[in-house]
């Protein structure tokens, strides 16, 4: 019986610590980061990993596409974007509560899908439709300028902020006020 317990804690040690070295080797690749906004009171946290375009076809309807259009996007790479807020926003035209939620987004080709979903600490794969909060409309942009890693930021906005997902040549602004 000793012998069993400690074979299975031997084996419980390597399947830890496997799986320890397998999230280390994935954010070699995409880098864990943050974006934060702080001003007048709404503090705002997006925990996300920073995939990098590395010549590849990002958005698209082709299968070449490393994010297809109409498909759900864990908005990063490695596990769920994670977004907290310290208080009640209007997120995307929509009501929502402060707290800790996950971030997905549906791109298309001139509008994506923002979703926030009330599952937390999952890995980016594990999307269930079923906690989603609400879906929001936004509209999608070209930009000039190729951005390599995908990259979230906040640019200042009269009420609060507006939340700039940029990756490749496309770009999305996703309104966030205090109401």
């Amino acid at each position: 019986m000793k012998n069993i317990l400690i074979i299975g804690g031997i084996l419980l040690l390597l399947l830890g610590g496997s799986y320890y070295a397998f999230r280390q080797y994935t954010k070699s690749f995409s880098p864990e980061t943050e974006a934060v906004f702080n001003q007048e009171g709404l503090k705002i946290r997006v925990d996300y990993c920073q995939p990098a375009q590395k010549g590849r076809q990002i958005f698209g309807d082709s299968l070449q596409a490393l994010v297809p259009y109409g498909k759900v996007w864990r908005t990063g790479a490695n596990e769920a974007t994670k977004i907290t807020f310290n208080r009640d926003v209007v997120f995307a035209g929509k009501p929502l509560k402060a707290g800790v939620y996950t971030l997905w987004s549906i791109p298309g080709r001139q509008q994506w899908q923002v979703v926030i979903n009330s599952e937390t600490g999952q890995w980016g794969t594990q999307y269930d439709a079923g906690q989603d909060v609400f879906r929001a409309s936004v509209n999608s942009r070209e930009m000039p300028q190729n951005q390599e890693l995908f990259e979230v930021s906040f640019w200042p906005a009269a009420g609060g902020t507006d939340m700039v997902l940029h990756w490749a040549k496309t770009a999305v602004s996703v309104p966030i006020r205090t109401p």
